[in-house]
């Protein structure tokens, strides 16, 4: 592992100087999911839910939540982002919905936790919105999947990991 960032050499938190590192596009892709009771899963697919669109209100919250990042996440950079998309999928033999954000700023640090914020909001939202008909909801999985850009270089997670796939 190398040198942690947000440690000074007293163990104290602080913020990286991000100032000498090269301006480049960063791109990251993360997921989570939201697993329900199959009911609960028909109301997303019939958009028949109480609350009314919840896929639509959770994007929204979710890409909220990522321009929001530095404000949620202590010692975060504020951003500007060029493009935040939260997609969803629907894994009905699941019972889960598929949540995937993708933070992209050309800029001087890495857009990864805004991709995480944006799927655990997102993942939130829909347990905010579903929750009078199922309190049982699980939120798991949420992980990276992908970073471009930086000195640290590119990253892309194992596909073996995720829950769609066990």
């Amino acid at each position: 592992m190398s040198e942690l960032t947000h440690i000074n050499a007293k163990g104290e938190a602080v913020m990286a100087d991000v100032a000498g590192k090269a301006v480049t596009e960063r791109v990251a892709v993360a997921e989570g999911y939201v697993v329900m009771a199959a009911g609960t899963m028909r109301l997303i697919e019939s958009g028949d839910a109480p609350k009314g669109d919840v896929l639509a209100t959770a994007r929204i919250a979710g890409i909220m939540a990522a321009k929001r990042t530095h404000e949620l996440i202590p010692l975060c950079h504020p951003l500007a982002l060029s493009k935040v998309s939260v997609d969803f999928g629907l894994l009905t033999e699941r019972r889960s919905v598929r949540v995937e954000a993708m933070a992209k700023a050309i800029g001087q640090t890495g857009v990864e936790m805004e991709a995480l914020t944006a799927v655990a909001v997102s993942c939130l939202t829909l347990y905010d919105m579903l929750k009078a008909r199922d309190k049982g909801m699980r939120i798991e999985g949420i992980r990276l999947l992908s970073k471009t850009g930086g000195k640290s270089g590119d990253f892309f997670a194992p596909s073996n990991e995720s829950p769609e796939q066990s």
